[in-house]
Parts: C-alpha cells; structure tokens; sequence
C-alpha cells in the first residue's frame, strides 16, 4: 500500500507515530492529539515543508502508529521510543553524562552517600544533581549535623549484640556515634534518617520549626545541654538554607521550566520547588535534527524530566504552554510576582548553559563557531547572504581636527588586519560628523567598484545613531549599491542596532554571539581609527611648533629633528647647543618659542 494511502486509515486518536526508511530504521518518532491530523501535515507539497523535513519526509518508507489513552501516555511512550531507538531526526539530548545522585541505602543502619549508579535494592536516591559540588556539600552538611556512619559493615542488631565490631577513628573523634557496638539505637538513628530524607524532599523549614520546639520545651524542663544540641541542630540548618538553598514563603511545591532555543539548538532548565526551597536544578541540551515548534521543544523537555525524576508536581511554571496535557496538572505562564522570578531563575541558569556551550566551542571547534557566529547575524539582521564579509567604519575628531575615518573588515567573524584602511577626510570642512561618513563610504565603495567589485562586504557596520546612518545608506544609494548590501548602525551608548528607514532600535539579546562581533568590529574600528588621529596630531604639533618660528623653513626643522629628536628636547637644548646649528639670533628665537611648549609637556 502506498504510504499516502497508509496514513489515510490512521485514527482520530491520541498516540504515538513512527516513520521508517526504506532499509526499516526508525528515522522520526513523535506523538500526536490526532494521528490522522498530524501525520497527514507531513505529506504536503515540498514547498510547503522547512528544507530539513522535506528531505526527512522523501525518505519516509512506512509509518506505523500505537493508540494510548492520553497525550500524557503519548509524550511519554514517545520519549522512551526515542531513547530505544535513537532516530536520525528526533531531537538529541546532548548532555550525556551522568549526574550524581544522593542515596540512602538499606539497613537497621543505612549510609548515606553520592552515587552515579542507581541500584535497584531498595535504597532511595534523590536527585539527579546538576552541581557534583552541590550534592557533595549535601552530604558533607547531613554528616556534620548527624552522626552518620561511614563505614562498608553489615551492622545488624545480633551483630552488635556479639560484638563482632570494634570502634574506627570516626568513633574516637566525635564524628559517628558508633553504632557497631551499640552506641546509638537503632530508633534514633532511623529518626536521623527520616529528617534526612525530609531535607531531600524540601522540609527544611518543619524540621527546623520542630527542633525549636523541642529546645523551648527541652529548657522548660531545664534539660540545658539538650536544649543545647536542638538549638546548634536549628542554627546548623538555617545557616545551611540561607546559603546553599532559596527559600520563599509564598511559592511552595511547584516545578519550573525555562527554555532557550539558538538556531538549531536548545538549552533547557529544571527546577523543583519543595516546601518552598529549591531542592534540585538541571540543565539539559538538545539539538533539533528538523525544525521543531518551540511548543514541542518543551513538551519533550518535560517528558524527559518525568522520565528521571517520576511524578511531576501538580503545578508546572512555564515560560509558554507546551504541546500537550498532563492530567491533574496546571501549566501556568507568570507575568508578575514570586512565580515570575522563579522563571527568571531557570531562564538565567539556561542561558548560563548556552553561554558556556558557546565558549566551549569558540575554543574547541573555532570554524563551527564561527559560522554559527554568521549564521546568528544573518537571521538576527533579516540578511539575504551570510555575512561573510564585515566591513566598519569610525570617524575621529577631536576638538575639530584632524578629522580623520577608519574602516576596519572581518572576514569568517574575525578581523582580517591587512584589509584595515585609513581615510584623511578631504571635502568636509569642520567637524561634521554626517558628512564625513557620507564621503569616507562614497570613496570607499567607488574605489572597490572600479578595482574589486566581487569583493564587496555583504554587511557595512556604522558606528553611531540613525544620522550617520541616514548619510551613509544615502552615499550607498549613489553608487547603486542599497539592494547588494545591508547596511546598520551601532549605537555606542545603549548598544543598539538600528536599520534604515525603522526609527526604533532591534531587539538583539546582549549576550547574543551576533551582538558580540558588531561590538568587536565597532571597538576595533574605534581603536584603529583613534590610534591614527593620534599619530596626526601628534605631527601637526610637531610641524606647527617649529614652522610657526620665524626664519625655521623645512631644511632647518629636519635638521634640528633629525639631531634633537623631538621638538620637546629641542625645547630643552642649551642656547650654545643650538646655535651651533642654526647661529645664536635663530637660536634665542627657538628657546623663547618653544618654552611654552617645553612647559605644556611638563604639565
């Protein structure tokens, strides 16, 4: 049967579809409120399909399909498809390593420690932990305020009472109670246990309410030193939730999702709010094999939060409403209030994540990185060609003079230093910022139309506002050049990027990568450009110095120069040194000139 065909007879039901290619690999798995619906919207003409499913869809063999009874069941029947069969272009969880975990293992006498291996003995674990570092500092806390055993024994209570076991070092020292030989009961322990595992899940704050009960009470009874223990027990455990953990009184049992999509990537955050404390927070990646609605992005994220930690909470704080439904659970999107900064939070600790992510590649795979770089500007700026070729331009004019410009040029994201140029300006007269850009970027432009015009920037930089921008596109216009190349301005004081012709600034995220090189190129043509009209200042002084003098001609300055050096050691020459040179009536001349200037250098 034709697949077309095939899919035709797909039911009206929520479930889960699977695509395979003609050698019968699984190339896509995904869930659907409708099968019939959503399968059908694959097989459309070409052109209506993105470029990566349309080649996802001409390789599409057969499908099959499995009926469940919910969206839940299909998102998580899906999510462990994926996992089974690791399809071309599902979305790819990145982050594949393993995170740690905090057991609480089995026993008359159970340990508690870091694991990455579950073992399914009837220990509890909680957890995964994002932070290694965290969990450790978990345990080393629950260690300090309880005496737990460290030790590999089998401690049962007919081992104790044949004493089978002597003391460690932990005993001697104050930091186990020893319950090998019997120093604690079991009862006790398995207390110490219990506020352990209601720490894990989030009620910090009971336990602490409770041990200030037990000390009020312990003290009424004048029971000192045990009101003494209950107080260092209390102090130890707010002292821990004011540092490591956030406590809110408003917000208690919730779990908060954020996500951040780049291009064909996404970075996602979990966090789980219990008792009104923050007890676990994980980063997770994912790579889009074919474009994928935001919306199905996060479902899948969920799903795969599930699928670790179990049962959600029965409120889910979202950045926007996912693709699917889960019964007995309320989605919710804040705009104000404690809710709110909680999605702050997990959108923070995502966009951590892709920072990073980007930085490592930066270092370890530089020409990805760079082309993801263009990639990025290329959709941020609505451009037609990667930006393969930058090119910047800066004016320098200090105090009126010396108006001079520079352009500076990246090519692949980088600056290609061979390609910088100067410009004195020639026509503009006075300090005409508008004008000078209007005639820096004819000349530039006209000379690489008549020389090199296959080498033209596919994006010219502007640093400045709207006006030199206006006056640029205009000296573009007149060489015929506004419909081969995008032209913007970056505007130094807020960092923003305007378009011609959009009085309002474009929204860029500021620690976007395509933010990052318009802020590189437009530093570097700054650099460049102030560096040059320091150098021209620095020799009009020279030549304004010596030539203002009467009877000193240009043979006679490049003599003194080229002896003395500078017109500051000339300044400072002896009368007899100089007119040695140039006779004592041009000598005295010289020194009475130049003694204001000799007395400016000082200051």
């Amino acid at each position: 049967m034709d697949i077309k065909e095939k899919i035709k007879l797909f039911p009206h039901s929520p479930g889960v579809y699977r695509y395979y290619d003609s050698e019968g690999n699984v190339i896509y798995v995904g869930k659907a409120k409708d099968l019939n619906k959503r399968v059908a919207q694959y097989f459309v003409p070409a052109e209506r399909l993105t470029r990566k499913t349309a080649v996802m869809v001409s390789k599409i063999a057969d499908a099959q399909y499995t009926v469940v009874d919910s969206e839940a069941d299909a998102l998580l029947l899906e999510n462990n498809l994926i996992k089974q069969f690791k399809p071309r272009y599902n979305i790819l969880l990145k982050d594949s390593k393993t995170y740690p975990w905090i057991c609480v293992g089995t026993g008359d006498f159970p340990k508690v420690f870091l694991t990455r291996r579950i073992v399914k003995d009837g220990s509890r674990y909680f957890g995964p932990y994002s932070s290694v570092v965290h969990a450790r500092n978990l345990v080393e806390f629950f260690h300090s305020v309880y005496p737990l055993r460290t030790c590999k024994l089998k401690i049962t209570s007919e081992a104790i009472l044949h004493g089978k076991f002597r003391p460690c070092l932990n005993f001697h020292i104050g930091k186990c109670r020893g319950c090998c030989i019997g120093g604690i009961s079991k009862k006790e322990y398995q207390d110490n246990i219990e506020e352990i595992v209601s720490l894990l899940k989030g009620g910090g704050r009971d336990i602490i309410q409770h041990y200030k009960v037990l000390m009020q009470e312990a003290a009424m009874n004048m029971e000192f030193e045990q009101a003494q223990v209950y107080k260092e027990k209390m102090l130890s455990l707010e002292s821990h939730y004011s540092k490591s953990v956030i406590m809110n009184s408003v917000v208690s049992d919730v779990d908060v999702f954020s996500l951040v999509i780049d291009g064909p990537e996404a970075f996602g955050n979990f966090l789980r709010i219990k008792g009104g404390a923050v007890i676990q927070s994980l980063n997770l990646g994912f790579k889009m094999m074919i474009e994928e609605d935001q919306e199905s992005v996060l479902a899948a994220f969920i799903a795969e939060i599930q699928s670790k930690f179990g049962e959600l909470s029965k409120e889910i704080i979202v950045p926007f409403l996912p693709d699917m439904e889960i019964e007995g659970v309320e989605f919710k999107v804040p705009v104000r209030g404690d809710k709110l900064s909680l999605l702050e939070l997990s959108a923070r600790n995502a966009k951590e994540m892709r920072f990073n992510a980007l930085k490592q590649q930066e270092h370890t795979d530089p020409d990805a990185y760079r082309n993801m770089v263009m990639e990025s500007l290329q959709k941020q700026l609505g451009m037609k060609h990667l930006p393969v070729h930058i090119e910047c331009f800066d004016n320098s004019n200090i105090q009126g003079t010396n108006p001079v410009s520079a352009c500076v040029v990246f090519r692949n994201a980088a600056p290609s230093k061979k390609d910088y140029r100067h410009f004195k300006v020639k026509t503009v007269v006075g300090a005409n910022d508008y004008a000078t850009m209007k005639e820096v970027v004819n000349r530039r432009y006209s000379r690489m139309l008549e020389e090199n015009p296959e080498d033209l920037p596919q994006l010219i930089v502007i640093d400045g506002g709207k006006g030199q921008l206006a006056f640029a596109f205009e000296a573009l216009a007149e060489l015929g050049l506004t419909d081969k190349l995008t032209v913007v301005a970056l505007a130094e004081r807020m960092e923003e990027v305007y378009r011609v012709g959009d009085p309002y600034p474009m929204f860029i995220d500021r620690n976007s990568p395509a933010l990052k090189v318009l802020q590189h190129i437009r530093d570097e043509a700054h650099r460049f450009g102030i560096t040059f009209h320091r150098k021209l200042r620095s020799k009009s002084q020279i030549e304004s110095a010596l030539k203002s003098i009467k009877g000193v001609g240009d043979r006679t300055e490049q003599r003194l120069l080229l002896r003395f050096g500078s017109v500051a050691r000339i300044a400072a020459a002896s009368e007899d040194d100089l007119a040695q040179m140039v006779g004592r009536r041009l000598a005295v001349r010289i020194l009475e000139s130049l003694h204001g200037y000799a007395q400016d250098r000082d200051e």
